[in-house]
């Protein structure tokens, strides 16, 4: 049975269909985008997700460019990710989330 490479959305690194990582981007979601409020699979042309509403382009807080929500921003490159504050979780998180998606904690804004 042969096993077939695809490449990672973000940067276009080959990776078996199922990775859950990428190693030379980092991308935590190498093969779909999805909402960084609930998680669900969207695309990149769509305005707003179909399952919370969420508007899926928003201004980069760096280069104040409209960017796509997906890790880091289309224009300046700049990560659009941050770390949960649960040292028992410390999954990256989405900057403008409000709860954690993994583990629920309340992320405060700085």
């Amino acid at each position: 049975m042969a096993f077939y490479k695809e490449p990672c959305i973000h940067c276009g690194n080959y990776l078996p269909r199922d990775s859950h990582f990428c190693p030379k981007c980092g991308s935590m979601s190498p093969f779909i985008y999805s909402c960084p409020a609930c998680l669900l699979e969207v695309g990149k042309g769509d305005a707003v997700c179909r399952g919370c509403g969420r508007p899926l382009y928003i201004l980069c807080p760096k280069c104040m460019e409209k960017t796509f929500v997906q890790e880091s921003c289309e224009h300046c490159g700049e990560s659009l990710m941050t770390q949960c504050p649960n040292k028992r979780c410390q999954s990256r998180q989405f900057f403008e989330n409000k709860k954690c998606t993994a583990c629920g904690k309340v992320i405060s804004k700085k």
